[in-house]
């Protein structure tokens, strides 16, 4: 039997910090969006899942797909794994889904390198009007379901410190 994507401890945390992000976007009136691509829906899941989540979350594109990050999110450059295809998916989204901050992920899952990136190199960008920001993160990539969550719990946390304002 495969092993799961996520661990049972892998969920709680998600459902945590999602439940965080909810608090923070309610008390500040602000509403979220997602561009995925290596996380495949699951940070989206994540927010869908947290409470009252019809009042502040607006969506997410989930673009696996190059021609999808090309096509529907901007993404103006060939290499897919880079900080500009981050933050072009993280503009876009937040333009698309009219949402008051959004954030974008993408990166080499792994096993195998991508775009001459090393397996478990991951960009994540927060785009708001008040702020936009690209950050590179590395990874093992040696097991793909861990660089997902790994992935995952790094987007989510990257929402919850702007909605706190550090960043």
């Amino acid at each position: 039997m495969a092993e799961p994507i996520l661990t049972t401890a892998d969920e709680a945390a998600h459902e945590k910090t999602a439940a965080r992000v909810a608090e923070l976007a309610g008390e500040r009136g602000l509403t979220v969006a997602v561009a995925e691509s290596l996380t495949g829906g699951q940070v989206s899941a994540a927010l869908a899942a947290a409470p009252q989540a019809s009042r502040w979350y607006r969506g997410a594109v989930i673009a696996y797909s190059t021609e999808v990050k090309h096509e529907l999110l901007g993404v103006p450059t060939e290499e897919v794994v880079h900080a500009e295809a981050a933050s072009a998916m993280a503009r876009r989204a937040r333009e698309l889904l009219l949402a008051d901050v959004a954030v974008g992920v993408t990166g080499a899952g792994g096993p195998s390198a991508q775009d001459g990136r090393d397996p478990g190199t991951v960009f994540l960008a927060v785009d708001a009007v008040d702020q936009h920001r690209v950050v590179k993160l590395e990874f093992d990539g040696s097991d793909p379901a861990e660089v997902v969550g790994r992935s995952t719990t790094a987007t989510l946390d990257a929402l919850v410190a702007y909605l706190e304002g550090r960043g």
